[in-house]
């Protein structure tokens, strides 16, 4: 997920004057993590006996947003499951120069291994080589590192997957309602991140197979008040609508109220990351949004975990190799009415 702020700083001014009713909605108000989001204590799993006390380093920027929220108290409270791990967390500061300077002062301080989501997977690329080559190994959280000798383990939701899962649920959806050339808009996330491009690219990608096309995109900037703006531009341009894919589930609050503010209910909309508050909806049945694909922060608790084997030499209890391997990309899933109630322990 692959800059400074990824997930930004607010836009200002909520349209409609109802920035107090979104900021009140998104998901940053509940990001305890759950059982199933945590599995470091899960007995079942040979790798979970206390091994080699290790020191696990992590950093990632501030929580602006419900996702970057739920990232770091996922790590914490995995970590907290091991009783061979000491957390040591670091402020990421404001942007990537101020992760990098406090990573530095981290390396002096020989952590066993090191937990990193970067403000900005190329800014901070010299930091996992310098790292590397300082013995400590870098667990690459989400936002890519450009070099492979820069970290041991990169993890990663699938940016790409996610426009694809949209994309098909879309096109299959169109094709059930007999809808030969359906209006289909996006509301992006901000354009200027690899990973915006990477889901949009996926989304065109996957109608393409339908013979379908994006009518209109608009890019909005991972907030509540953005999605409401963009949504409305989005609405504006296009008096009929068959269908909808928006990014980001806290910034779909917005784009809902945008929907809601102006009455409009002839198409289905697809959301993305999978919030606990959209999958709630998309089980209530009762708004456009029908579907969300996911990119879940859950990927926080396994980075710990990987930290962990990779630290104390082990490899993952179900696989022959006898290491950690060196990337793992998360499939995107798509969530919908019918199996709801499975992913919403995972929603943040």
């Amino acid at each position: 997920m692959n800059h400074p702020s990824r997930r930004s700083l607010l836009f200002g001014g909520a349209a409609l004057g109802a920035g107090a009713v979104l900021a009140a909605c998104t998901s940053n108000e509940s990001n305890n993590p759950t059982t199933a989001q945590t599995k470091g204590a899960d007995a079942s799993n040979a790798n979970t006996a206390a091994g080699k006390a290790v020191t696990i380093g992590f950093s990632a920027p501030a929580a602006d947003h419900g996702w970057i929220a739920a990232i770091t108290s996922n790590a914490k409270a995995q970590a907290s499951a091991y009783s061979d791990v000491t957390f040591k967390q670091v402020e990421a500061g404001k942007d990537a120069a101020a992760q990098r300077a406090a990573l530095d002062t981290l390396i002096a301080e020989k952590p066993d291994v090191i937990v990193l989501l970067p403000h900005d997977g190329k800014e901070l690329n010299a930091f996992g080589l310098k790292a590397m080559e300082a013995g400590i190994p870098v667990v690459n959280l989400d936002r890519a590192f450009p070099d492979a000798l820069a970290y041991r383990l990169q993890i990663k939701g699938d940016n790409y997957g996610m426009g694809v899962a949209a994309g098909h649920y879309i096109g299959k959806a169109m094709k059930a309602k007999n809808i030969a050339s359906p209006v289909i808009g996006e509301i992006a996330g901000m354009d200027e991140l690899e990973l915006t491009q990477e889901r949009s690219k996926g989304f065109a990608d996957a109608l393409k197979t339908y013979g379908f096309k994006v009518a209109n995109r608009r890019a909005a900037r991972f907030t509540a008040d953005s999605g409401q703006k963009e949504a409305q531009n989005l609405l504006q341009a296009l008096p009929k609508l068959d269908a909808l894919w928006n990014h980001d589930d806290d910034q779909g609050i917005g784009v809902l109220a945008a929907i809601t503010a102006a009455s409009r209910s002839e198409f289905l909309m697809v959301g993305g990351a999978g919030s606990k508050k959209a999958i709630e909806d998309i089980a209530a049945d009762k708004s456009v949004l029908k579907a969300t694909v996911t990119y879940s922060p859950s990927m926080a608790s396994s980075a710990i975990s990987l930290a962990r084997l990779i630290a104390q030499g082990r490899g993952m209890a179900d696989l022959v190799e006898l290491q950690v391997p060196k990337e793992i990309i998360l499939s995107s899933e798509t969530i919908t009415k019918e199996n709801a109630s499975t992913y919403l322990k995972l929603g943040f």
